[in-house]
C-alpha cells in the first residue's frame, strides 16, 4: 500500500482497500469535502484496527489448522505429517520473505510491474507509521497491514503444496517457493492490488485474490504435477484418503477463516467488510448445495469429501467478488464455481492426464478463473452489484479475462523456471523406495500412527 494511488472506480473503491485513496482524490471525487481538504488529519480508528488484528488472525487459522488438516486428511497415512510440516514451513518461509523483501516489492512505489526496494527489511516503518484504507482520515497500523498482507502470501505458496503431494522431495519444494515467491507472487500481487500496478490501472476487479492467490496456485501447482510426474500406482489402484473427518474439519476451519481472508480486504470495519462477510457466507452455502446436487444425480448419494471440496470452490469463486457483487450475485458466483469444479477435478483433470495430488488446480485454479470472469458480470448495478452508472459488463468480462491470462502466463513462466532450477539444484522427485515407504518416515522420521 502506498499513498501514491488513488484507486476508485465506478462510485466507489472496486479494488481491495489497500489501493490507497488519497484526500485529494477524496475531495476531487467529492467536491463538497473539498473544504476540509486542508484540516483534515490521518486517525487510527481502533475499531478497524481490532477487526484488522482478528482478521490477520483467521488468515493464519485457514492455513494452520485449516489448510493442514484439509491437505492432511486427502493423503494416504504415510504422508500425513510430510503435508503438515510443508505447509507450515512454507507458509513459514515466506512470510520472513515478506518482510525481507516482499511487501516492498509488491506495495511500495515501482513501475507497472513490481514495486521498489524503498521499504527492503521494514526500512523506514515504525510503531508510528500508518498504512492507508479508503480514505485518508482512517488508516492502519503500518505494521498491522504488512502482517495482513504476509498472511496471503504465505497461505498462497502452501496451497500449492497439494498439487504434487506425497512425491516431491522437501529441499527442492523449499527452493522453489522461494523462487516462485520472489518471480512469481510479488510481480502479479503489485500488478493487482500495488500503487501504479499494470492491472489495477486497467480496471481488473479482484477484491481479496481471485488472480493473485488463487489461480496463481492453481497454475503454479498444475506445472508442478506435470514436473514431478504421477504417483507410483496412480491410475491403477485406488490412492484414497486417510482420514476423510480430518479434511472435512480442516475445511470448516477455512471457511471459518475465509471471513477474514475476504471481508477483512475492506480494511475496514464498515458496511463494505459486512458485504464481503455476507456474501462469502452465501456463496460457500451455494456451493455445497450444488455440489452435494450434482453428486445426488451421478452417483446416488453425497459424500463427506464433496461437500468439503465444494466449500472451498464456493470460497474460492467469492473471493475476487465478496466486496463487489450483491448477496444473490455471490449465491450465483458459488453455485457456478461449485458445479464448473466438479469438472475440474473430474473431466478435466482426466482431459489434462495430470496427477494433481490435491485437486489444486480443478478448485482453486478453476474457481479462480470462474470468480475473476464472474465478477465482472455481477458487479453490474443491474445484477445488484455496486458498479457505477455506465458500467459495461462486456468491458469489464474482457479485463478480467486479460487478467487471468496475464496471470496464467506469468505464472507458467516463472513456475517452469523454478521447477527446472529446483530439479536442477536438488532433483525434484522422491525415489521409488522412499515413495512406497511414505514421506514420513523417508524425510522426517516420523509416523503420524505408531502402531
Amino acid at each position: 500500500m502506498n499513498a501514491e494511488l488513488p484507486a476508485r472506480r465506478h462510485g466507489r473503491p472496486s479494488m481491495r482497500a489497500f489501493a490507497a485513496l488519497l484526500l485529494a482524490g477524496l475531495a476531487a471525487s467529492h467536491p463538497a469535502l473539498a473544504g476540509n481538504a486542508g484540516v483534515a488529519t490521518a486517525t487510527v480508528d481502533k475499531g478497524d484496527v481490532a477487526w484488522m488484528l482478528t482478521s490477520t488472525l483467521l488468515v493464519l487459522l485457514m492455513t494452520v489448522p485449516g489448510l493442514a488438516l484439509f491437505y492432511g486428511g486427502m493423503v494416504r497415512s504415510k504422508n500425513v505429517l510430510s503435508v503438515l510440516i510443508q505447509v507450515m514451513l512454507v507458509f513459514s518461509v515466506l512470510v520472513l520473505l515478506w518482510v525481507g523483501y516482499g511487501y516492498s516489492l509488491a506495495f511500495v512505489g515501482g513501475n507497472a510491474v513490481i514495486g521498489s526496494f524503498d521499504k527492503l527489511f521494514l526500512r523506514g516503518v515504525g510503531i508510528d507509521s500508518l498504512a492507508d484504507t479508503f480514505t485518508a482520515t482512517a488508516k492502519l497500523p503500518e505494521y498491522l497491514f504488512i502482517a495482513f498482507q504476509a498472511t496471503f502470501a504465505g497461505i498462497t505458496g502452501a496451497l500449492i503444496v497439494g498439487a504434487f503431494a506425497e512425491r516431491i522431495r522437501f529441499s527442492a519444494l523449499m527452493l522453489f517457493a522461494v523462487l516462485w515467491f520472489s518471480f512469481g507472487y510479488l510481480p502479479i500481487a503489485h500488478m493487482v492490488w500495488g500503487p501504479g500496478g499494470y492491472l489495477l490501472k486497467l480496471g481488473a476487479l479482484d477484491f481479496a485474490g481471485g488472480t493473485v492467490v488463487h489461480v496463481n496456485a492453481g497454475v503454479a501447482g498444475l506445472v508442478g504435477a506435470y514436473f514431478l510426474g504421477k504417483r507410483l500406482g496412480f491410475g491403477r489402484e485406488a490412492i484414497k484418503p486417510h482420514n476423510v473427518t480430518m479434511t472435512f474439519v480442516g475445511a470448516c476451519l477455512l471457511w471459518v477463516g475465509w471471513f477474514g481472508f475476504n471481508a477483512g480486504s475492506n480494511l475496514q470495519a464498515d458496511a463494505g467488510a459486512a458485504l464481503a462477510f455476507i456474501n462469502t457466507l452465501l456463496a460457500t452455502a451455494a456451493a455445497m448445495v450444488a455440489w452435494a446436487m450434482v453428486e445426488m444425480f451421478a452417483k446416488g448419494k453425497p459424500s463427506a469429501l464433496g461437500v468439503a471440496s465444494g466449500a472451498v470452490a464456493g470460497l474460492v469463486g467469492v473471493t475476487p467478488a465478496a466486496g463487489l457483487v450483491g448477496p444473490f450475485g455471490a449465491i450465483a458466483i458459488g453455485a457456478i464455481a461449485g458445479v464448473v469444479c466438479i469438472w475440474g477435478v473430474t473431466g478435466l483433470k482426466k482431459m489434462l492426464r495430470v496427477d494433481d495430488s490435491l485437486d489444486v488446480f480443478g478448485v482453486h485454479g478453476i474457481g479462480g478463473i470462474v470468480g475473476a470472469l464472474l465478477t465482472g458480470v455481477f458487479h453490474a448495478p443491474a445484477l445488484g452489484g455496486n458498479g457505477g452508472e455506465g458500467y459495461s459488463i462486456v468491458t469489464q468480462v474482457a479485463i478480467q479475462g486479460l487478467a487471468v491470462l496475464i496471470t496464467i502466463g506469468w505464472i507458467g513462466v516463472v513456475s517452469v523456471a523454478s521447477f527446472l532450477i529446483a530439479r536442477a539444484v536438488f532433483g525434484l522427485r522422491v525415489s521409488e523406495e522412499e515413495e512406497r515407504e511414505g514421506l514420513d518416515i523417508s524425510c522426517h522420521g516420523e509416523s503420524a500412527y505408531e502402531i
